[in-house]
């Protein structure tokens, strides 16, 4: 077997989550909502399903949600996009991903990750043949720096993959960020592959900048979205991919031969969906905002060090002030003594240079963010 694959280890959020059914703990480890999602968007997934078509739909997607996808991204981030040239459905952001990797890079390229990151990301560089160059971002801001993109950046590079908001740190990258960023890819003439499935997960009045919108960033910019993270519908796995027609046509020949199509039920209740006026989208985060707060309070309350959250489900805590140097110990105990499961950041690393902090997803009710408050009083005392 390709030992690309064949070699790693079972992911620590299957891990945490086999530990919590077995212990009966608060899984705050795998990100999802505890919440089923819109029920006029699953109603209209129904409908489709029963009254509808559901054979092959078309590779790039039904157009109707293709043109849903241009009409929301014109709406929400000013990005003008032609529906038939420069979108296409994938099922999922990770096959989206996946599928760029594949069309973006020959083996011997050098791919820039951000560390922490999704722990797709380096297994799938690895096996479209390309060699990762770190970037590796510090707590508690995680921000960018010149010095470290001139480290990471070569005449090799032809990929930088960028995710923001950032899982796990729960990171909106800044402007000046941004646009570092862009000054490299413009450089070095790469291309800057977005993983942008947060982009309507962001709290205090942050709006979502994508890379693709700054200058000289059109043309070389493949945006990735998730109907799942936008409508906590996190099984429906239908991403959707950005780019401009030259890059698109590779991505498109990736994609037909990875999963071809995407269940026409599904396309159709997300190109309802994505049309939904401001309140959805603005009381979805208002709710995630408020248990965020609850969540943060209770653990500052409690005497742990709570770090800033701007978006994404998750937040982190420092337990280096607890005297705690070693996360994945810290969260075994955690769950094995204490029925709270979380995951460690340094799985996020691809050489766990920092070891103390850890995450927590709160997209939870109140019953079981405050079962999991209820389970670690003291243990920062």
């Amino acid at each position: 077997m390709n030992p690309i694959f064949a070699d790693l280890p079972t992911t620590v959020f299957e891990v945490m989550s086999a530990l919590a059914r077995d212990t009966g703990a608060v899984n705050l480890g795998q990100g999802f909502p505890d919440d089923p999602g819109p029920a006029d968007v699953r109603a209209r997934a129904a409908e489709a399903v029963v009254s509808g078509w559901n054979q092959y739909p078309p590779m790039m997607g039904l157009p109707e949600l293709r043109q849903a996808v241009a009409a929301h991204y014109a709406r929400w981030q000013g990005l003008e996009v032609d529906p038939a040239s420069e979108v296409m459905i994938t099922s999922g952001a990770t096959e989206a991903l996946a599928g760029a990797l594949m069309a973006l890079i020959e083996p011997g390229d050098e791919v820039v990750l951000f560390e922490p990151m999704y722990d797709a990301y380096l297994p799938l560089v690895r096996r479209a043949g390309g060699v990762p160059r770190f970037v590796t971002l510090t707590p508690p801001h995680f921000r960018l720096t010149e010095a470290a993109l001139a480290a990471a950046f070569t005449p090799r590079t032809r990929v930088v993959l960028l995710n923001n908001p950032l899982n796990p740190t729960a990171t909106v990258f800044p402007e000046a960020d941004l646009a570092l960023l862009a000054e490299f890819c413009r450089r070095f003439d790469v291309v800057a592959l977005c993983d942008e499935v947060w982009e309507h997960v962001v709290f205090d009045g942050h709006r979502h900048r994508p890379l693709m919108a700054l200058p000289g960033m059109r043309e070389r910019t493949v945006k990735v979205g998730s109907a799942g993270k936008i409508f906590s519908l996190t099984g429906w796995k239908v991403g959707f991919v950005l780019a401009a027609p030259g890059l698109m046509r590779g991505l498109a020949k990736a994609h037909q031969f990875l999963t071809f199509t995407t269940p026409p039920n599904l396309q159709a209740a997300v190109a309802y969906g994505l049309a939904k006026d401001d309140a959805y989208f603005e009381g979805m985060r208002a709710d995630f905002a408020r248990a965020r707060d609850r969540f943060a309070s209770g653990l500052a309350r409690l005497g742990f060090s709570v770090l800033p959250s701007a978006g994404t489900y998750f937040l982190n805590i420092d337990i280096a002030p607890l005297g705690e140097h070693d996360d994945v110990a810290f969260c075994d105990r955690l769950v094995r003594r204490h029925g709270v499961a979380a995951i460690p950041v340094s799985a996020f690393y691809a050489h766990r240079p920092v070891r103390h902090v850890v995450r927590f997803c709160f997209a939870k009710r109140d019953d079981t963010l405050d079962a999991a408050l209820a389970r670690l009083s003291g243990l920062a005392a």
